[in-house]
């Protein structure tokens, strides 16, 4: 058994364990649909549920590691349960936005920076963009 915040740093769902601690705090994470404090035992079979930028995670633990793992075998020790629709979230925002950039295309020029400049300016600023 570990405890929750360790297991999620050594899957490598948080970069450090203050931030998976964090997480627990706020009531992000959640150990068999119960809401889970950093000093949660976790175990074999047990669901976890990590909302995260207005996603709902699901994972099953697998294996419990004794350290933090490396990349490549972490689908040994945690499967991901997460349904079609929730991962299909993270592309929406695409079609939405006033303006999109490319990613990979670097910072904005002189220009573009301008334009967006001038697009969020037209706005009243009471009012949400999105």
């Amino acid at each position: 058994m570990s405890r929750i915040d360790k297991f999620l740093w050594s899957v490598r769902l948080f970069k450090t364990r203050n931030e998976s601690a964090d997480a627990c705090r706020s009531g992000k994470i959640k150990v068999n649909s119960a809401e889970a404090k950093p000093s949660r035992e976790v175990k074999v079979g047990d669901m976890i549920d990590l909302r995260r930028v207005n996603i709902n995670y699901k994972y099953r633990i697998l294996q419990v590691p004794a350290n933090r793992l490396p990349a490549k075998l972490v689908p040994e020790h945690l499967e991901n349960l997460t349904p079609q629709e929730e991962l299909d979230k993270l592309n929406i925002p695409k079609e939405s936005l006033l303006f999109y950039r490319e990613r990979g295309k670097g910072r904005p020029t002189k220009k573009e920076r301008r334009d967006i400049d001038e697009i969020l300016d037209n706005f009243d600023s009471d009012e949400p963009l999105f």
